[in-house]
């Protein structure tokens, strides 16, 4: 009788803590959220309506930057641009595309002799990528998010 006191008083008081709830704040649930939260990726890329059928968020990516420079391609071969030597660059125009779809270069990088023989490289780009189809925005969480990602455009002028 008394080893079954001794053992039923045990558990009690073992289960004591069982029954203690720690009290969990807000601001602690969304400090840790915030910690493992990737901020460098969205779950869905910006991208057209012709991009809709494209499944997977790679090939949707890839669908978006392909339409950016198919439309960039064409814009720019409707300019005949003269130079005194070849050309062969890769210009980075880094894009952002706002919460709401819309778009704007933030800047474009080439290299110094590109710049020299097409001066009017800058508002040429701008001029292509000015009348684009809607964009839909990336989607991080269920909610539209600004991004922003650089696209390489290779020219090569001779």
């Amino acid at each position: 009788m008394k080893r079954i006191f001794i053992f039923l008083l045990l558990i009690n008081m073992m289960s004591c803590d069982y029954f203690n709830k720690k009290k969990v704040y807000s601001e602690e649930l969304l400090e840790n959220e915030l910690e493992t939260f990737s901020w460098n990726d969205v779950d869905e890329y910006p991208t057209f309506a012709s991009c809709d059928s494209t499944s997977g968020k790679t090939n949707k990516k890839q669908c978006f930057e392909n339409t950016l420079r198919d439309i960039l391609n064409t814009n720019l071969s409707q300019y005949h641009i003269i130079v005194s030597e070849s050309i062969e660059d890769t210009v980075k125009l880094k894009i952002t595309i706002d919460n709401k779809g819309e778009f704007s270069i933030s800047s474009i990088q080439s290299s110094a002799l590109t710049k020299q023989e097409i001066p009017q490289l800058d508002s040429l780009l701008r001029l292509s990528l000015d009348s684009l189809p809607k964009i839909y925005p990336a989607i991080k969480r269920s909610q539209q998010v600004t991004t922003q990602f650089s696209l390489p455009v290779i020219i090569k002028i001779e």
